[in-house]
């Protein structure tokens, strides 16, 4: 007497021996299952012969994999700006300077971010042909 293989339901979370991965049960293509890793990825197929029901420590590990993948592929923190992306700081004593930085501050309180980088790039030409030695 055979038994009929088990019935599974999209979504539900399988162990696939011969990969030895969990994997999220998509739907049958042919004779062969589709499953999913959990968490999203590459499909993959597998004999639905093998397949069984996730334990819960197989399902909880699958989720964790899942997480410390997606917080890898998180990107990280921007490198601190350097010298040349910060903007430009007006030389004390200097008119033009001072001209320029209430310039770029005037753009900042219209939010205007094209006319405060114009003013960054007058501020540091201006410093490279009066205060550079």
């Amino acid at each position: 007497m055979t038994t009929k293989p088990e019935r599974h339901e999209p979504g539900q979370l399988l162990y696939d021996p011969v990969t030895g991965r969990v994997g999220e049960y998509r739907d049958r293509v042919g004779p062969r299952a589709m499953l999913r890793p959990v968490g999203g990825g590459l499909e993959w197929e597998a004999d639905p012969d093998t397949l069984r029901p996730a334990t819960d420590r197989e399902r909880l590990g699958a989720s964790v994999r899942a997480a410390n993948h997606r917080a890898a592929s998180v990107p990280s923190l921007p490198p601190p700006l350097d010298d040349a992306s910060r903007p430009p700081r007006p030389v004390p004593g200097c008119g033009d300077c001072a001209r320029l930085a209430e310039q770029r501050q005037a753009a900042r309180a219209e939010h205007d971010r094209s006319a405060e980088s114009d003013a960054n790039v007058l501020l540091r030409q201006h410093q490279g042909k009066e205060h550079r030695a």
